[in-house]
């Protein structure tokens, strides 16, 4: 009873872990990808820093968050940020960007505002594109939120590095199965969600 009173514990602390990264990586990501396409200059440096952020190996920011910022379940939460905002930002902007220009100039005939046409015409074209990049980056998350239990982050990895470090290869399962079915369960609610969300007709282009 006492062990999975502890793999129930952890799995609670790597879903805490996961989704809190996801939501703030969502939040940000789409954000930044619409202040985008207002101006070449901030999109090419967001684009930049997202590209150099995946290009550095992940134990290498998991390690450079701790010495900026320390150990524990925020600074967990920054590097799996960073290793997830990437596909995030690219697809959202590539979305909202790669679209038929009569539909926008219709709509500002019609007198939309910039915003209403954000909202109304790129975003429900864009879901997409929006969609694959969140899936993507929820399997991202989860398998760094593995990895950050090396700075005292909790979850399911430090049962995992437990059993690797004592060669205990049962208790190490323990804790990579329940690993393995919130992936899965990450990507059937994000798909499940995608389609309530987009349109019929509508495909992934990118």
């Amino acid at each position: 009873m006492a062990v999975l009173m502890t793999i129930w514990g952890a799995a609670v602390q790597q879903i805490l872990l996961v989704y809190t990264a996801l939501l703030i990586s969502v939040v940000l990501g789409i954000f930044l990808a619409v202040i985008s396409l207002y101006s070449k200059i901030f999109a090419k440096t967001i684009m930049t820093f997202a590209n150099l952020a995946q290009a550095v190996p992940t134990f290498a920011i998991v390690a450079i968050v701790v010495p900026l910022i320390g150990i524990g379940f925020w600074p967990a939460i920054i590097a799996i940020m960073l290793r997830a905002l990437l596909p995030i930002v690219k697809n959202t902007w590539i979305g909202l960007s790669d679209i038929d220009y009569s539909l926008i100039d219709s709509g500002m005939g019609s007198g939309l505002t910039d915003w209403q046409i954000i909202k109304y015409i790129r975003f429900p074209y864009a879901y997409p594109a929006i969609f694959s990049g969140v899936k993507f980056a929820a399997i991202l998350a989860n398998s760094i939120a593995i990895l950050t239990a090396i700075i005292g982050s909790g979850g399911l990895g430090s049962i995992i590095f437990e059993g690797l470090a004592n060669m205990n290869i049962s208790k190490m399962m323990s804790a990579v199965i329940p690993a393995i079915i919130i992936a899965l369960f990450l990507e059937f609610s994000l798909t499940y969600l995608e389609k309530k969300v987009v349109s019929p007709g509508l495909t992934q282009d990118t």
